[in-house]
């Protein structure tokens, strides 16, 4: 009777069962034999050339071309909407947004569903013992088929997982918030770039023309001067002299150009213009950068840094994430408490019930913590230290950058008021000298020489008002102030341009940001 129980299984079953080993061994061995075949595979031009054309198309999808002269506010325009490393930073407030939104979620209850097949090639025999004498039964019983279908659909609710899920999730929030102050970093580095880099390209155009000017006037009279020096009609060294000199206003104008040459490139990286297009910058007034700034007090300046430097209130955030990590600490110490509720099926033909329900409580308590919980809340209160002195030290920074950024600003203004005052003696002595040299009471080397200078203290010129716009800009950033826009990518770009030129008074950018309302000299 029991050898009939044990062998009366339909042989189709019986076939897959006796199948299953061989074939999960060869699965494996398929496995192995793939895995040891990989080798690294290089990438070569054919996979890189369609995937780097695309990326050229991509960059300079949806910008706008350039028509006519370019203005320094639409220069900051284009490089908030366009420029490709500020995109990636908006990519990653968003992505930062994203996994706030999903770690709300860790917070709910776990729904799981599963379902499977389950075969063995063996039948589950169980013996039975008598209970009053110990003797074994002689009868064994088939108590489970070889070949079942199980399925189970069962909710959890976790009391561990919901705390950790609920302050976890508020500290995602707040590296939500710290990828929003690193964005505006970014916007304030962009936009001094962008200031700096526009002076120049305002320079090399200004400069190019005298520069092209003044190298052909110098080769003009370099080739006179070694005809003179071949002909012998002066002395020697006078003629020497002549050419050294010629040579060293060469070697300026030649230096001056090739720092000229690079601007137009800079910029248009800057605000993802094509490459080798050129970019005509409008002309605009040189002086009064920085002197709205310099309005303000020192003290109402550190009050609004306090308030709105991106980098203190990061380490805000940061010292806020730590707090929530102790409080996180607390409770991975406490009990467990877990609900669990499943609905099972079994297609087990020897189950009289095929389908229940099931239904627990469960307390769990890991008593290790006894001992490793001071260490763990001494761990994260040391966490919670750090984050402060860490904000304490980058408010010293902060106020170190506001102070010095005043002095460097007035400086710089000072650096670009000299200047201008030398270049504007410069043009008068190259007017001077033309008006000679046409009288014939001068030789071109004079005029070259003047010409030179007054090249070189234009340059200057420009030099020290792009340190003024960089150093203005450094001082905007430590103050945290930066022009009130809307969404780069929903504004066009002449809203977006009007924008920002309404947003260059600082005291403006005070009040849009909500800081404390400096007082009026």
């Amino acid at each position: 009777m029991n050898k009939q129980l044990i062998t009366s299984t339909p042989s189709a079953a019986f076939s897959f069962a006796r199948l299953a080993r061989p074939l999960a061994i060869l699965s494996a061995a398929a496995a192995l034999s793939a895995c040891s075949g990989l080798r690294p595979a290089p990438l070569g031009a054919a996979d890189t050339l369609p995937v780097n054309q695309a990326d050229r198309q991509a960059m300079r999808k949806d910008v706008e071309p350039i028509s006519g002269p370019l203005t320094l506010e639409n220069a900051i325009a284009r490089a908030l909407k366009y420029n490709l490393d500020r995109r990636s930073r908006m990519m990653e407030e968003a992505l930062a947004l994203n996994q706030f939104d999903v770690s709300q979620y860790d917070m709910l209850p776990k729904l799981v569903a599963q379902a499977g097949y389950v075969t063995r090639d063996t039948d589950r025999i169980s013996l039975s013992r008598n209970a009053a004498t110990g003797d074994l039964s002689p009868s064994q019983f088939i108590s489970q088929e070889r070949n079942r279908v199980v399925g189970d659909l069962g909710l959890t609710w976790n009391l561990l997982d919901f705390g950790m899920g609920y302050y976890g999730a508020r500290q995602q929030a707040d590296r939500f918030l710290i990828a929003s102050e690193k964005r505006r970093r970014a916007m304030h580095l962009l936009m001094q770039d962008v200031r700096t880099a526009f002076w120049r390209a305002a320079s090399a155009q200004k400069l190019q023309a005298d520069v092209e000017k003044t190298i052909a006037a110098a080769e003009e009279a370099l080739a006179d001067a070694r005809r003179a020096e071949e002909e012998r009609v002066r002395n020697p060294m006078d003629t020497l002299r002549y050419q050294r000199q010629l040579l060293e206003n060469l070697r300026l104008l030649e230096a001056v150009s090739q720092e000229l040459t690079s601007a137009q490139v800079e910029l248009a990286a800057l605000i993802n213009a094509p490459f080798g297009s050129r970019i005509e910058v409008a002309e605009m007034k040189m002086d009064g950068a920085g002197a709205e700034l310099l309005k303000l007090p020192v003290q109402d300046m550190e009050e609004v840094a306090l308030a709105e430097n991106p980098d203190l209130r990061e380490q805000h955030y940061n010292a806020r994430i730590a707090r929530e990590e102790t409080r996180r600490t607390m409770v991975r110490l406490f009990p467990n408490v877990s609900f669990g509720y499943n609905l099972k099926y079994d297609s087990d033909k020897y189950l009289v019930h095929r389908q229940w329900n099931e239904a627990g409580l469960q307390l769990t308590a890991n008593l290790m913590n006894l001992f490793t919980g001071p260490a763990q809340i001494r761990l994260a209160e040391a966490g919670v230290a750090l984050a402060d002195q860490r904000r304490m030290a980058t408010q010293l920074s902060v106020l170190t950058q506001v102070h010095l950024g005043r002095l460097q600003l007035i400086n710089a203004r000072n650096q670009f008021e000299r200047a201008d005052a030398i270049y504007g003696t410069d043009q008068k002595i190259a007017a001077l000298s033309r008006n000679r040299e046409s009288a014939q009471a001068q030789s071109k080397l004079e005029r070259v020489s003047n010409d030179t200078a007054a090249i070189l203290g234009l340059l200057r010129r420009y030099q020290a008002l792009a340190q003024v716009q960089k150093i203005e800009s450094q001082l905007l950033a430590s103050l945290g102030l930066e022009p009130t826009i809307g969404s780069t990518s929903e504004l066009s770009l002449a809203q977006l341009t009007e924008q920002v030129g309404r947003s260059n008074d600082p005291l403006q950018m005070i009040r849009a940001a909500g800081a404390p309302n400096p007082k009026a000299q």
